[in-house]
């Protein structure tokens, strides 16, 4: 019989102090952390890391902290000047190091999906949204695993098994999401959304996704983008727009209203749900969208 391994728990005093920088990734740093972590997210649920602007107060953050995750690969502009700024010593942690990258849209206003393939971590144009691929997730645990495991060796055994158990999860999530897509008719399995946020989970479940704006929010989509999509929608008879909780929703409401698709409610690409909300946590976000995706499309 394997031994159950039973953590004690942390004093407030005793907990490691860990930031990461937006929802999602604070979500993953708790469930490896456990109790013995004590985690900050700079940007918060419903916002957006690409347009944030770091206070005072989220310096004092980083310099308060024993380690620091971040997600890399471009995603957070703003995260190498803050961290000069806080004068923090803490670790920094790429919780994307090793996943398998996409190449992102280098103009904002290319569409295409035909994306090129990089498992290495540090290239400059590749899309940051890669907790959209579950199996990058996965990837995303170990690094963080690792990371606490670094600072806070006598607890190695306790991030393990947090790890482990969190991916276990993982995998029936992502039984869960080809299931669903696969009973959607291969025709209607086309989307538009906001921003170019979904290439991975493209590339993951073959669920597509088109975009007026590129992988930045910052980016913002003319008329003659709008234009393109909506003959888009209407010569290809793409069933559904959906909008994200960090976008401004009048622009996804007129391209709807102009084309005739279906308005298919809200999705979460880069943030979290507050805790009452319908995606407070990752898993819990990945199956608000895969409900949202079926129901809109199935």
């Amino acid at each position: 019989m394997l031994a159950v391994l039973v953590p004690a728990a942390a004093s407030a005093d005793d907990r490691i102090r860990a930031v990461a920088t937006f929802s999602i990734l604070g979500d993953l740093v708790r469930q490896v952390g456990g109790v013995r972590a004590e985690v900050t997210s700079l940007v918060g649920p419903d916002a957006d890391a690409h347009s944030f602007s770091p206070a005072p107060e989220d310096a004092r953050r980083l310099a308060a902290a024993d380690i620091v995750f971040v997600n890399g690969l471009g995603f957070e502009g703003w995260i190498e000047r803050l961290i000069r700024a806080s004068g923090t010593k803490a670790p920094v942690v790429v919780a994307s190091q090793g996943a398998r990258t996409i190449a992102g849209s280098r103009d904002p206003h290319d569409q295409g999906h035909d994306h090129g393939h990089d498992h290495g971590a540090a290239d400059d144009h590749a899309d940051p949204h890669a907790w959209q691929s579950v199996a990058n997730v996965k990837l995303y645990v170990a690094a963080i695993r690792d990371g606490f495991s670094r600072i806070d060796a006598p607890h190695a055994a306790l991030y393990a098994e947090n790890a482990r158990a969190y991916c276990e999860r993982l995998d029936a999530l992502d039984a869960e999401i080809r299931e669903t897509i696969r009973s959607i008719p291969e025709a209607r399995r086309r989307i538009i959304t906001n921003h170019d946020s979904f290439g991975y989970y493209t590339d993951a479940y073959g669920l597509r996704f088109i975009a007026p704006q590129g992988v930045s929010t910052e980016s913002e989509a003319g008329p003659k983008d709008v234009a393109r999509i909506i003959r888009q929608i209407r010569q290809q008879k793409i069933p559904a727009v959906f909008l994200e909780s960090i976008a401004d929703p009048r622009l996804m409401q007129q391209i709807a209203r102009e084309s005739g698709a279906k308005l298919g409610g809200k999705v979460f690409s880069d943030a979290l749900s507050g805790a009452d909300g319908p995606a407070p946590d990752y898993i819990a976000m990945m199956r608000a969208n895969l409900r949202a995706f079926r129901e809109a499309l199935g």
